[in-house]
């Protein structure tokens, strides 16, 4: 009989741990620092004319796509892990208020440097492809502003990156009528409610702290679009 209930109680757990595991998988892909490349990697390749490098080899548009990812993803994630490795971050997964504060004021400090340098030091780049330091910018003020909310506030990162990414691409589609753009929308929109399902599912965040998140990324990434670019 006790072994009968073990049995039931593992195949009731086994559900919960397969969905555990996939709400850690994709909050894992689709981590806020990837996002920056995942974003630019759609950029340069589906609508290379809108950021200015439709004349650029594809070569060359992968060597920007390195940068881009080696400045947005590998360096903050180096300094981040190197911080939890010195004990000012108690958990990578960064689930506390104090926890988040020096990772989000450094990265966005990278964020600042990487924009900078790609609006007036690469020239002339800079001059040709304005559009990527613009874009840039805005996720620079984005991370800038998660930083200071975490400050008193424990907002959704997650939301925050994928739904600008949402808005970067639907505002571009529509105003420049990109349909290449189409597709990674609709898929990135589905991914949107997934990956709010999965950081609610892991207990991350509250739903109000995903919806400030998704709110936060839409409105910087749109008035971006529609203002400067």
């Amino acid at each position: 009989m006790i072994e009968e209930q073990r049995l039931t109680e593992d195949r009731n757990l086994k559900p919960e741990k397969v969905s555990i595991i996939l709400a850690r998988a994709l909050s894992a892909i689709f981590h806020p620092l990837l996002m920056p490349t995942i974003l630019f990697s759609i950029l340069l390749f589906r609508a290379p004319a809108v950021l200015g490098v439709d004349t650029f080899t594809a070569t060359f548009r992968l060597s920007l796509l390195m940068l881009i990812g080696i400045s947005t993803f590998l360096v903050p994630a180096f300094l981040i892990y190197f911080m939890h490795r010195m004990g000012h971050v108690r958990s990578l997964h960064m689930d506390e208020l104090r926890d988040r504060r020096l990772p989000y004021f450094l990265t966005a400090l990278l964020y600042t440097t990487t924009t900078l340098l790609f609006t007036f030091r690469l020239s002339p780049l800079s001059d040709i492809a304005p559009e990527i330091g613009i874009v840039l910018g805005s996720v620079t003020v984005s991370v800038t502003l998660v930083g200071l909310i975490s400050l008193f506030w424990k907002i959704s990162a997650h939301s925050v990156g994928i739904s600008g990414m949402v808005g970067v691409l639907f505002g571009i589609a529509v105003k420049y009528s990109e349909l290449t753009l189409l597709y990674p929308l609709l898929l990135l929109i589905i991914l949107a409610g997934l990956l709010a399902s999965a950081r609610l599912h892991l207990n991350a965040h509250t739903p109000t702290q995903v919806a400030a998140g998704m709110a936060l990324g839409l409105t910087v990434s749109l008035l971006t679009v529609v203002l400067m670019i």
